[in-house]
């Protein structure tokens, strides 16, 4: 099996390890929060077996437990190395500024294709505190922004851009990532997708410039808890920019106003976010010089038999 594992190419690889990773960590919340709802519904218990449960996962891809043969390709694998103040603070004003551009971004997207609604809205029973609802929420958005980073910007995006390319990465990262959230959205995946690798570059573009899935695994989180708490208020998803009927397209209205005002907003916010990125990998560039990368880019280390 390991000799077939170590012919498939690099993204095959990557992509079956990312989507296995994403699956094994987030299998057991559905069902915790389920029977939260179920028994004893006012107390947010589900959140420590599941906080306990990430911490295990998160440890064993990171190098513990067994087999210790795989323990340094599954470290460098998940590659959640730490960084210095300056590269944080660096870290988080850019990827601030890169998902402030997908608002604009969404504007954009409105006027030119129809948005579809969510589909899967936040469903409560009335006996359940708003608490005890905001509680589950946030660890939702925790094991969504652990899971997710994990799988997709370290166990898959890493191998990939080691041998194929930063570009490539995102590219590859962002299509799963979007199919991946298709029951959000069954009817539009296609539409969608755009939004999603733009995503995946906001992310995935931490990562490569830190070497670490620290900063878009804390910024995932807090903009889940944003985007999750906005479903719940308002029953709407990031996307969905308006309560009302969705704007008109441009194909029937022609270019305005509100239009060019949205593209020159995203033109500005894009601008910043790129130049951000860019002190950013200036500022990190000594620490990963020091490190070294992840892995070579075409080597056959131990970190290629995970990936």
């Amino acid at each position: 099996m390991l000799t077939i594992w170590s012919r498939l190419p690099v993204i095959i690889r990557a992509m079956i390890s990312g989507v296995v990773v994403s699956l094994v960590g987030t299998l057991p919340w559905p069902f915790l929060v389920r029977w939260n709802q179920r028994v004893l519904l006012t107390v947010p218990w589900a959140v420590l077996p599941m906080g306990l449960y990430l911490w295990l996962y998160w440890k064993y891809l990171n190098g513990a437990g067994w087999p210790r043969t795989t323990a340094e390709a599954r470290r460098t694998n998940l590659r959640a190395n730490p960084l210095s103040g300056q590269v944080w603070g660096l870290s988080l004003l850019a990827g601030l500024l890169g998902l402030a551009a997908l608002l604009p971004l969404l504007r954009i997207m409105s006027r030119l294709v129809v948005l579809p609604a969510e589909s899967k809205p936040i469903n409560v029973p009335p006996a359940m505190p708003f608490a005890t609802v905001f509680l589950l929420l946030v660890m939702a958005s925790i094991v969504a922004g652990v899971v997710e980073e994990a799988a997709f910007r370290g166990y898959m995006q890493g191998p990939i851009e080691r041998r194929h390319g930063i570009m490539v990465a995102i590219l590859t990262t962002g299509a799963l990532f979007g199919l991946g959230h298709f029951t959000h959205h069954p009817g539009a995946v296609l539409t969608m997708l755009p939004y999603y690798v733009v995503v995946a570059a906001v992310y995935g573009g931490l990562a490569y410039a830190t070497n670490s899935i620290l900063p878009p695994l804390v910024l995932h989180a807090g903009g889940d808890v944003l985007s999750l708490t906005r479903l719940l208020v308002t029953g709407r998803a990031e996307w969905q920019v308006s309560a009302s009927a969705p704007p008109p397209l441009i194909w029937n209205t022609g270019l305005d106003t509100a239009f060019v005002r949205s593209l020159i907003v995203f033109a500005v916010l894009g601008t910043a976010a790129l130049w951000a990125y860019a002190a950013l990998a200036r500022a990190a560039r000594p620490a990963n010089a020091t490190s070294g990368p992840a892995a070579g880019p075409r080597d056959s280390s131990a970190a290629a038999h995970l990936s």
